[in-house]
This record gives structure tokens, sequence and C-alpha cells, in this order.
């Protein structure tokens, strides 16, 4: 329920400057112009006159909540929020008991749900009678992936926005606005105004509680870059090692060696290390990139993905993340090639379909007489004897047609690997001819 400072639009004199600083209108919200500007998603709903349910999804500091607030005033419904932190099955159906009686005296309901993917299954399934019978239009807020975290039948009844981080220019607004709302400006370099942006990293509410602590130094001089530095703390960086973002970045570095991209697949390389990902799990990565995208392209990348690990074994941190950085860039610039990738992939395929096959008598062993008697090991020529090194033999069971698993395109390593493959392909064809 609203104090009776938020309810009068007035905010206590020690709130936090981010608080005295929130949105009074929806055209005050900066940065989501997407969803909140002329023709945008939730602009025609306000318009409309008509909220539906919906779910916004995005990085923190980017107006969630202030966007939910906004939405109800603008439209007239009651403003109810919960934390899915703090809230359980009773305050849940204190909610929906509360929006039903305003529903009954002719009043909408907005029940704005902070953090909704910390609710269960279970819990979001509560949500969906009230929702369908229009007791209360939900408007919940997720930094996570809604679809990995919500229910099905949830997302199905709400629509789902995605708020941006903040950029540049709309962080430089927030700043200017500070700086109006306390008569002063930040005692900053243009360099450190610019190095403020980039530590705040598209969080509006985290810039400005740092800009209230450098508003609250005393000092003429200006702070440079460095002074900055020394002034805040960093900021850890936004990264979940069993959230979305985990599987963001180990795709943006997989992708980026595979593309040839060694600096690119450095920064996410350095970024997964920043945020406290395991060494290891990055080492394992790399050895399977050197075999599904490299492969006999340029075998050495399997030795040096694997010696990586071996490195980071031996030497721990941080010495040994520069050998993972160094197998990274090893793949990166190494010729590329799916041909023993796929090639395996169509062999198991065979292997499902003709897996009661058995090899061809002549490559059987015949220890024992009876299997000499059976014709095992009968007519098998021994390769490295022959004139050529190579026999022609079939070494595919008697009721398959020979196929071809492996096709390599001929990049780096392979080009050698091609060529004599398709000599031996000729000579298989000119012995079977004869």
């Amino acid at each position: 329920m609203s104090d009776l400072f938020e309810a009068s639009g007035i905010h206590p004199p020690d709130a936090p400057l981010a608080d005295r600083l929130r949105p009074t209108t929806l055209d005050q919200v900066v940065g989501q112009d997407h969803l909140l500007g002329e023709g945008g998603p939730i602009r025609r709903m306000v318009e409309g006159g008509r909220l539906g349910s919906m779910i916004l999804w995005g990085p923190p500091g980017t107006g969630k909540t202030t966007i939910a607030r906004l939405l109800a005033r603008a439209a007239g419904y009651e403003y109810q929020q919960i934390s899915a932190v703090f809230s359980g099955v009773a305050d849940l159906k204190k909610a929906f008991e509360a929006a039903r009686m305003r529903r009954a005296a002719g009043q909408s309901t907005l029940l704005f749900v902070d953090e909704i993917h910390r609710f269960n299954r279970a819990q979001q399934d509560g949500f969906l009678p009230f929702v369908e019978e229009g007791i209360v239009t939900l408007v919940g807020a997720t930094t996570e992936n809604p679809s990995f975290e919500l229910n099905g039948a949830l997302l199905s009844r709400s629509q789902v926005f995605v708020l941006k981080r903040l950029d540049d220019e709309a962080l430089d607004q927030l700043l200017t606005r500070a700086e109006a709302q306390e008569g002063k400006t930040l005692p900053l370099t243009p360099e450190a105004r610019h190095a403020l942006l980039a530590l705040a990293d598209g969080d509006g509410r985290y810039l400005l509680t740092m800009s209230e602590v450098l508003f609250g130094l005393s000092g003429e001089a200006p702070l440079d870059v460095q002074g900055l530095a020394g002034t805040l703390q960093k900021r850890a960086p936004a990264y979940d090692k069993s959230r979305e973002e985990h599987y963001n970045l180990i795709s943006a570095l997989h992708k980026s060696v595979r593309g040839s991209d060694p600096d690119a697949a450095l920064y996410w390389l350095a970024r997964m290390l920043n945020g406290g990902e395991d060494p290891l799990y990055l080492a394992r990565r790399i050895v399977r990139m050197a075999v599904e995208d490299i492969g006999e392209a340029d075998p050495l990348s399997l030795l040096v993905a694997n010696a990586a690990k071996d490195t980071y074994d031996f030497l721990g941190s941080p010495e040994g993340e520069l050998a993972l950085a160094q197998a990274v860039v090893h793949l990166s610039t190494a010729p590329k090639s799916v041909g023993v990738y796929e090639a395996y992939k169509a062999a198991a395929r065979a292997a499902r379909e003709t897996g009661s096959l058995m090899p061809p008598a002549h490559i059987r062993n015949a220890p024992t007489k009876l299997m000499k008697s059976l014709g095992y090991g009968k007519g098998y020529q021994y390769d490295p004897d022959t004139p050529e090194g190579f026999s022609g033999a079939n070494y595919f069971p008697d009721e398959m047609e020979r196929r071809v698993f492996y096709a390599p395109k001929g990049e780096g390593h392979e080009a050698k690997v091609k060529e004599r493959l398709d000599r031996w392909a000729a000579l298989r064809a000119h012995m079977k001819a004869e």
C-alpha cells in the first residue's frame, strides 16, 4: 500500500536521488521509445484506454517498476505491488481478494509482480484464473528470459515486452536531470563523465546512485578518470553462471571462434572469466570447438586445446588463463572444417540403421580352426605390403552398399587428406573394374 509521500507524489527529503528523479509521466521514461514512443505497443494500449497483462523483461535499472506505476496512473487503475522475493501464497491470496473487491466496486487493478520469475511453477499457475477473469491486469517484471522461467500458460495470457539496456544518450539524459535536480554539475572532467556512463553499463538506477556519491564530494577540482576510479567501487559484471547470460556468452565465444574472429573471441573469453566462470568449463568448451569446428583442417588445434587445459590445471589462475587465451586465438585463426563432425553424425545414423550386420569375413579374426574353416580372414590383404600401400578391399558389411561419410572440402591440412582420399577412390574404382 502506498504511504502518504507516495500517494501525494512528494518524496521524503532523505529519499535517494533515483527515487526523487523517478519519472511522473511515460514521456519522461528514457531509453524505451520502441515501447513507449509514438506507435509503440505499450503507448497504443494507454491511448486505447485498456491495458493487457504483460511481462516486462530487461536488465536492472531500465525502468520496469517505473513503467508499471505510470501505466496504472495513465489508465486509472489501482496500483498494487508485490515482490516474488518477499511474498508467498498468502500474500497472493490477499492481493487477489482485494482486487476482486475493487472490481465489484468498478475499480480495475494493476498488479505489479517484481521478480516474477522467482515464483515457482505452481505459484505462477495461481495467477491464471484471476488474469483470465480480468480481476487483475498482471504486469510482471523479470531480468531472466521468460521462455525459460515462466509457465507457458502464463506467457500465453500475457505479452512479453523487452526493455533495452540504457545507451549512453539515455544515461546522459539522466545525468542532466540529476544535475538540474541538485542545482550543480557533476565534478567530473569530460573524460571522467564518459567513464561514468561506461561504469553504469546500461543501468540507470546504478548511474544515479553513483552520481549521488559524486554530488556529495567536497572540493573544487573535477575528478579525472583515475580519480573517478578511486572514488567509486568497481561494479561486479552482470553475469550469473546458472542463468541465460551464461549461455548467451558461451554461445558468443563459440561463434566468434567459429567465425575466425580472435578479437571478439578474446573479448567474450575475458567477459566470462571476469564474471567468475569456471576456467575448466571454458577449457572443455575450447576442446569441443577444436573437434567440432576445425577437425582435420588443423589437427594441431586439438593438441593446443588439450594443452591449454593441462596448463591451466598446472598453473591455476591467473597465469593459466593466458593458456586459454592462446588456445582461443589459435582456434580462431585456424582453418575450419566440419568434415569429421558431419562424417561421424552420418556414420552414427548408418550404424543405428544397420547395427546387426557383421563385418565381411576377410577382416574377421580367425584364432581357431573352426573360424578358419568358416572363411574368417580368408583373402585378407595387408595394405602396407601392397605396391600402392592400398589394397582397395571392402571393409563395409557385405550386405551394405559402400557409403561416403567423410567428405573434406580441402581446407588447411585437409587439402592433403582430400588428395589422398581422391587417389584411393580412383584406385578402388580401377581395381573393381578389373
